[in-house]
């Protein structure tokens, strides 16, 4: 029996699909081994949104090939997809598998071994690397979506599913569609089958997950494939086909939660927003993804929207869900090429009156292929560095003022793990805000959904729930 170590970098749909290639491995009799132990295997999930992720990836699987020089290092995904050469040029990498072809990934590694077997006997060359061009395709151009079910996961509590591939926004920063290829969506009858399989394997969690995930369905319309980025994931009588699908979701047998992963603004109207209001087993926390507040820099960043439209969305989630308060979150670009300190100073103010739950900052990453890397006026490294603090500091008191809001309330906790903190054993778990809290053992297990009062801070992230009292119920639950 082989051995493999998988290693994962990068964004939740890489976690679903090397929960793919475990579960087909394990299928197929492999031993699966964490990765730093010695292994016969070892295969990378890399990541390609930013240089530090390219650099991330040479490093997990050069460290993999000194662990164990005579095993066979395989690099999986996007960075694959986007630096053939750089594979192909690269001495301990020894098999290159691209995106949709992961599930293939135990009968890739067969023809592997079978390929070398028959080479050993002749001459002392390994396979290509590529099997003869098998195991990386144009992503560009299939609208195949890599159709595969999921029966367990990696995480206890929560499963991730992945619905759709793609992204036909094309940002001028952003090397995912090259990586990824066009919009292409699972079909609802797949997922409700997966979701259905989930929840009776114990999971009461489900997180929506995908490329852009808002574009779900766009493809799935005649002729949609030319249809371009006009409307991200409606059809042609203008209805989420997102929000059609979580709806079916919504009536899956012993799912409690639905989270949805990151949405484009432009698909929260005051109706979807309604929409989900309306479905209680949604979890209040969107992320959706900004950017910049500045409308120059959104114009030059390709996004299609400008800093009002975003907050019209904002505002219609608040409003559809009044008097509670939705946890809302972003991404912000600082240093995007051009971006001058008056669009610094606007995107920040207006960072401060959407009043976010949290912010996902990151300092502008030049990236080959895209258009931004060719752009003039690259912002200097340490300015986007200042940047970054300053952005870093609003949010940390943004997200402190959020939980600081939720004290003295009920809320719905979903617990995950066991940690010791300060020498007490507690069971750590998340809000429908996606807000982490404690409550000490007491007979509760993982995988429990438990109602809390939220007492005080236990530390500057987590908040410290106790078991409700007949006097203490009534309050309204987050």
């Amino acid at each position: 029996m082989k051995s493999v170590a998988l290693h994962n970098l990068g964004c939740k749909v890489n976690s679903y699909e090397l929960d793919v290639m475990c579960q087909s491995l394990q299928e197929h009799g492999y031993k699966i081994v964490p990765f730093d132990e010695i292994a016969d295997v070892y295969i990378v999930n890399t990541c390609t949104v930013t240089n530090v992720a390219d650099r991330k990836s040479r490093q997990m699987l050069h460290r993999a090939k000194q662990k164990n020089p005579k095993a066979v290092v395989v690099a999986a995904g996007c960075y694959v997809q986007t630096d053939p050469e750089g594979i192909q040029a690269d001495p301990l990498v020894d098999l290159a598998v691209g995106n949709n072809r992961k599930r293939n990934i135990a009968e890739i590694l067969e023809e592997y071994f079978r390929q070398r077997e028959k080479l050993e006997e002749t001459s002392p060359e390994f396979p290509d690397k590529t099997l003869g061009g098998s195991t990386v395709i144009d992503i560009g151009g299939t609208r195949e979506y890599e159709e595969a079910t999921l029966t367990r996961t990696a995480e206890h509590t929560r499963a991730y599913i992945k619905i759709q591939d793609g992204c036909n926004q094309f940002c001028s920063y952003c090397a995912i569609p090259l990586a990824r290829g066009r919009v292409r969506s699972r079909r609802a009858e797949d997922i409700l089958r997966e979701v259905e399989g989930i929840a009776k394997a114990g999971y009461k969690e489900i997180v929506l997950t995908g490329i852009h995930i808002s574009s779900y369905g766009i493809d799935l319309e005649e002729d949609a494939w030319e249809q371009g980025t006009s409307l991200p994931g409606k059809d042609y009588r203008g209805r989420s086909k997102l929000l059609d699908l979580v709806e079916k979701l919504h009536a899956a047998e012993g799912i409690s939660r639905i989270r949805l992963g990151s949405l484009e603004p432009r698909i929260v109207t005051r109706e979807t927003a309604e929409r989900l209001a309306a479905l209680p087993k949604v979890c209040p926390h969107f992320h959706l993804s900004l950017q910049s507040g500045c409308d120059e820099t959104l114009r030059r960043m390709n996004r299609h929207y400008t800093a009002e439209q975003y907050l019209q969305s904002v505002e219609a989630l608040r409003l559809a869900y009044a008097p509670e308060k939705p946890a809302i979150t972003t991404d912000v670009i600082v240093g995007f090429p051009g971006e001058t300190g008056q669009e610094f100073e606007t995107s920040r103010s207006f960072l401060e009156k959407v009043d976010f739950y949290e912010m996902h900052v990151f300092q502008y990453s030049r990236r080959a292929g895209t258009r931004a890397a060719e752009m003039p006026d690259q912002v200097p490294g340490t300015v986007k560095f200042c940047r970054l603090e300053e952005l870093l500091d609003l949010t940390k008191r943004q997200s402190q003022a959020f939980r600081r809001g939720l004290l003295g309330r009920e809320a719905q906790v979903l617990l995950e793990e066991e940690k010791t903190i300060g020498g007490k054993r507690y069971l750590i778990g998340h809000t429908g805000t996606y807000v982490k809290v404690a409550v000490e053992e007491s007979g509760y297990r993982p995988n429990d959904l438990v109602t809390l009062r939220l007492r005080e801070f236990l530390t500057e992230e987590i908040l410290l729930g106790c078991e409700l009292t007949a006097e203490s119920e009534g309050s309204p639950v987050t």
